[in-house]
C-alpha cells in the first residue's frame, strides 16, 4: 500500500534527453546506417532516417542525458517541504553526480524512486547511458538478480494502470484528470533538442524537468488522497 510509504524516503525523478549529435549527418557512416536498422520498424516508408533523427533521443544508444531532475519531501511534524534539485551540463558530470545522490542520501533498504513511465524510461536510460559513459551503476538503479518485489522503484504510470499493461497515460492528461496543476510551460519533449541545439537555452529545459518531477510528486499525494503541494512548500535548491 503506497499509503504506508514513508514520503521522505522517495526520490522522485525525470530526466530530459537529446540526440547524441544535432544533425544526422554529424554521426559517423557505421552509427547512420545502425540508425536505419534500429529505427526501420517505427519509420516504415513514411520517414527517411534523417527525417526521423530528431527522435533519436528516445534511444539511450542514439542519444544523451542533457538534464536529470530529482524531488523529495522534507516533512518534520506538521511542516511539509519539497525540495527539488537539477543536475546539468556535461553528461558524465550528470551521472556521476545523481549517482553520488543516491550512494550518499538513498542508499538504504527504505528508499525508493519514482517517476512516471520511469521504469520503462528514465531509469533504463540513465543506467544505459552510465554503461556507456563507465560511470559505476549505484545499487538503486542495478537490477541484476534481484526479484520484482526487490526492486526500489515505484511508477506513477503503473499505479495508474492497477494491472492494464496495455494501458498508456500521459502525464499532461493525469494531471488534468486528477486536478493537478498542468506541469507544462512553453515547451513539450519534442522540443528539447531544439531547444538545447539551437536555442542553447539550458535553463529553460532544466525549468520544464523539474515541473515534471513536481507533477509526479503530486500525482503521487492525489493517489494517496493527500493534500496537493502549494508554490510556498516547493524549494528549488
Amino acid at each position: 500500500m503506497i499509503e504506508k510509504i514513508n514520503l521522505n524516503n522517495i526520490l522522485f525523478l525525470d530526466i530530459e534527453t537529446v540526440p547524441i549529435e544535432e544533425n544526422f549527418n554529424n554521426l559517423d557512416d557505421e552509427m547512420q546506417q545502425l540508425w536505419e536498422q534500429k529505427t526501420q520498424y517505427q519509420r516504415r516508408d513514411e520517414f527517411t532516417p534523417d527525417e526521423f533523427y530528431d527522435r533519436a533521443g528516445i534511444w539511450a544508444e542514439f542519444g544523451k542525458i542533457v538534464c536529470i531532475s530529482a524531488g523529495y519531501f522534507v516533512n518534520k511534524s506538521d511542516i511539509r517541504n519539497f525540495r527539488v534539485t537539477s543536475f546539468f551540463g556535461d553528461e558524465v558530470k550528470i551521472l556521476k553526480d545523481f549517482s553520488n545522490l543516491l550512494n550518499n542520501h538513498y542508499n538504504q533498504p527504505q528508499h525508493v524512486l519514482c517517476g512516471h513511465n520511469a521504469k520503462e524510461f528514465d531509469i533504463p536510460f540513465i543506467a544505459r547511458r552510465m554503461i556507456i559513459n563507465q560511470v559505476a551503476i549505484p545499487d538503486k538503479l542495478n537490477l541484476f538478480g534481484k526479484k520484482p518485489w526487490e526492486i526500489p522503484h515505484l511508477d506513477t504510470l503503473e499505479l495508474w494502470k492497477f494491472g492494464d499493461y496495455k494501458h498508456f497515460t500521459s502525464l499532461k492528461l493525469l494531471t488534468k484528470i486528477l486536478g493537478i496543476p498542468s506541469p507544462k510551460g512553453d515547451i513539450d519533449g519534442s522540443q528539447v533538442g531544439h531547444v538545447f541545439y539551437v536555442e542553447k537555452d539550458i535553463d529553460r529545459i532544466v525549468t520544464y524537468c523539474e515541473k515534471d518531477v513536481i507533477a509526479v510528486a503530486q500525482i503521487f499525494l492525489r493517489l494517496r488522497r493527500e493534500d496537493l503541494l502549494v508554490d510556498d512548500e516547493i524549494i528549488h535548491v
